[in-house]
């Protein structure tokens, strides 16, 4: 079992009026989930607009990051480069700026069979000195693997020790059902099913910080085994956590406004292609954080 838990909030990319990362503001929003109290913090899933960002610019966010972070809280990096080289390349970068763990992602390209795309990421992890996750998200990515070849991954490559268990709370537990608690399953989909995820045997979430003090309470009252409170408090944030994972960019759009006023940013500049928000849509998002401070 893999000794990281807890909430890992998952940065967003913010570009300045150029169009170029925002160095400062990437800084700036790794402090506020660490003085929020973050157990974690994570980079390149789909809320950092990893789609967006050329290999360049995914290497110098993992750099920047992980130069802010300075080892205070654990660091994960997902990796979805689509070569064998290209992904241990880049996990060994990503731990030579301060990575703790990595989250590999199965190439996203259909057409192989299941037992190439085990093949692919066990190589990978074979390569690395540090502990692996594996990313299945049978929901949002094109490809995905079986409680099977998961457990295979686990039995075979001593390193591969987490997943990011994405997908329907009941599948997430046949998982981990199956491999007898051998992984350390972090939950993901905003936590929308966070508390059936935790008593399933899940150890963590990453979910974009939007929220990050209130899933963090959530984390812990569940730790201390007060459902109760926890399912008052989930109630509370269900409504907006389904309001932003309608689709990637709803929570783009919306998700990525509400952070960025909560820690103090008066602007953000999206890169194309993008929504824009509607009036009813920001006078929702008010209404479902009405009482909500500055992180």
């Amino acid at each position: 079992m893999s000794q990281f838990s807890g909430v890992y909030p998952i940065l967003y990319a913010f570009y300045d009026k150029n169009g170029k990362l925002d160095d400062g503001l990437m800084r700036l929003q790794v402090e506020k989930c660490i003085a929020t109290g973050a157990h974690g913090i994570a980079v390149l899933g789909l809320v950092t607009e990893v789609h967006k960002l050329d290999v360049n610019e995914r290497t110098h966010l993992v750099k920047v990051v992980g130069q802010a972070i300075n080892g205070r809280v654990p660091y994960a990096v997902t990796v979805g480069e689509l070569s064998l080289h290209g992904q241990s390349e880049f996990a060994k970068m990503a731990k030579d700026h301060g990575a703790d763990w990595v989250i590999l992602q199965p190439p996203g390209v259909k057409g192989y069979t299941e037992a190439e795309y085990v093949r692919f990421l066990g190589t990978v992890a074979d390569g690395l000195d540090m502990p692996v996750a594996i990313q299945n998200n049978p929901v949002n990515m094109d490809v995905s693997l079986s409680n099977a070849s998961l457990q295979r991954l686990r039995t075979e490559h001593p390193n591969i020790t987490m997943l990011k268990g994405e997908g329907p709370a009941l599948g997430v537990a046949e998982v981990i059902k199956a491999s007898e608690g051998r992984y350390g399953v972090f939950a993901g989909h905003g936590g929308k099913e966070y508390i059936s995820n935790v008593l399933s045997g899940c150890v963590g979430l990453v979910p974009a910080p939007d929220c990050l003090e209130h899933q963090i309470k959530l984390h812990q009252l569940l730790v201390d085994g007060r459902v109760e409170e926890a399912e008052a408090l989930h109630a509370r944030l269900l409504p907006l956590i389904l309001f932003m994972t309608n689709s990637v960019p709803n929570m783009l759009c919306y998700g990525k406004r509400l952070f960025a006023e909560r820690i103090g940013i008066k602007e953000v500049h999206a890169r194309a292609p993008e929504i824009q928000p509607t009036e009813f849509g920001l006078s929702e998002v008010k209404r479902m954080t009405r009482g909500w401070g500055p992180l």
